[in-house]
């Protein structure tokens, strides 16, 4: 059997979506990692602009990885009540959603060091917030590490009420 037999259209879709969907996850996380390794009091231009970009790549992975999860939902995954009817997928949705709400404060703190670094100024970043961002980073990898430990708990079945 060739590969050509075996990888239909829709096996092809399916597939594509998954792979889109685990590949914007991991960058979201590698995201957080690049954000909460470069997090530091009154940063140089080179960082502060580093955490502006990284931060536009996190937000662009996440909506990847809400739009091809919803994709996977209804049209590629193991059918839509397989998901909606256990609790475990509505705990990595409610994740998914706590994770976005935490992250909306270190955005819009790098957005508004846009502002300065457009005019060739840096951002005034004390330790005090460069802590607090500290900190909601770490709660941010923490949620998304467990959304893929929720995903393999699924897999196999463990939250679907009883056949």
């Amino acid at each position: 059997m060739t590969l050509a037999t075996i990888l239909t259209p829709e096996i092809a879709k399916s597939a594509g979506v998954a792979y889109v969907h685990y590949l914007s996850f991991m960058l979201c996380f590698a995201a957080l990692v690049v954000e909460r390794r470069l997090i530091r009091p009154d940063p140089d231009r080179r960082t502060a602009t580093v955490m502006v970009i990284t931060d536009i790549v996190y937000g662009m992975a996440a909506l990847a990885v809400l739009l091809s999860g919803i994709l996977r939902v209804l049209y590629f995954g193991q059918g839509t009540e397989f998901y909606t009817v256990n609790p475990l997928f509505w705990w990595k949705v409610g994740l998914y959603l706590s994770v976005g709400g935490l992250s909306l404060y270190p955005t819009i703190t790098y957005v508004l060091w846009a502002i300065p670094l457009r005019k060739g100024e840096l951002p005034k970043v004390s330790e005090a917030l460069a802590s607090r961002l500290a900190w909601i980073i770490n709660i941010e990898l923490v949620g998304f590490a467990l959304i893929p430990f929720l995903a393999t708990l699924m897999a196999r079945g463990v939250g679907l009420p009883p056949a």
